[in-house]
């Protein structure tokens, strides 16, 4: 009697890589382009994976395909189980990062991208070629993207609380004040009365949110601000603020991008909290050889920045 192709010691192993990529190109052409394959065998292959799940796997959603909530719950699994496959059979040997095909997913605020992102694509185009980057933008909700594997890591203020995601501090950064070239704050002293009503203010704020750190800081001193709005990342304010008379605020990231807009920037004159930035990721990835790399990437891509004053 022969095994089943869905038992547990009758199933093809090969549908878990199949799987892996699938997921995370959530698209049968893209699979088949990653896979070496012709679109209809990528389809077959497909096919056979829902029977193995006993799941649809990935569903048409208009013109794209999306995976169903079975397969996002197995979705790191199946990428962990694939990582410590390709450890297994390259024991004892350096991994050639030139010959590695992999797409990695940056969860980070739009800044990081913008500002640093260049830098990090020309090192992957130098060293490991065959590695895509995604950069996904933070999300206005909380959810477990690294443990789910929708990221494979987090670069930023990590606030994760989750125990079994590693975090590593970098550095600190801290926040500054921005204005169009010619605004009336930077003219003499920039006291915290000046700073709180002689201007109206813009808040980057990826929950909407209409107060922050400021406004505490003013609280303290009896001072309050007018808001006027609020804008889910830094790069856009910097464009509203750059046709407006409204203030803002950048991290020290954001300067390259608010000097090639001709913005000029402020030592806000109020004890504000530092900014922690870091690193976070799940412990699936630790033995990644190509997961490592990246890692060392945005640890030297931090080295190589500190925060400048304005």
């Amino acid at each position: 009697m022969t095994q089943s192709a869905c038992s547990p010691a009758g199933i093809d192993l090969n549908l878990l890589v199949a799987l892996d990529v699938l997921l995370e190109e959530q698209s049968v052409q893209g699979a088949a382009r990653r896979l070496h394959l012709s679109e209809p065998a990528m389809s077959r292959t497909l096919g056979r994976v829902r029977k193995a799940l006993g799941d649809p796997v990935l569903v048409r959603a208009g013109r794209r395909m999306v995976p169903t909530p079975h397969a996002l719950a197995v979705r790191a699994e199946v990428s962990a189980v694939v990582e410590r496959a390709r450890a297994l059979f390259a024991p004892g040997r350096a991994t050639d990062l030139r010959t590695v095909s992999r797409t990695f997913t940056i969860i980070c605020h739009d800044v990081i991208a913008a500002a640093h992102g260049a830098a990090l694509f020309a090192r992957a185009a130098e060293e490991a070629p065959g590695i895509r980057i995604r950069f996904l933008t933070e999300s206005h909700v909380d959810a477990p993207f690294l443990r789910q594997g929708t990221a494979d890591l987090e670069v930023g203020v990590v606030d994760t609380t989750a125990p079994e995601v590693h975090v590593e501090s970098l550095c600190e950064d801290r926040m500054v004040g921005v204005v169009r070239a010619g605004h009336p704050l930077l003219a003499g002293e920039l006291t915290p009365e000046r700073f709180a009503t002689e201007a109206d203010h813009l808040i980057v704020s990826r929950r909407g949110k209409l107060h922050g750190p400021v406004d505490a800081a003013l609280a303290e001193l009896g001072l309050t601000r007018r808001v006027v709005g609020t804008v889910g990342t830094f790069p856009a304010s910097l464009f509203v603020l750059r046709d407006t008379d409204l203030a803002g605020l950048v991290s020290s990231w954001s300067l390259p991008l608010a000097s090639a807009l001709g913005l000029v920037a402020f030592e806000v004159p109020l004890p504000l909290p530092a900014l922690r930035l870091g690193l976070a990721w799940h412990p699936r990835h630790d033995a990644d050889p190509a997961h490592a790399w990246l890692r060392g990437c945005v640890r030297d891509l931090v080295a190589q920045w500190s925060p400048r004053s304005p």
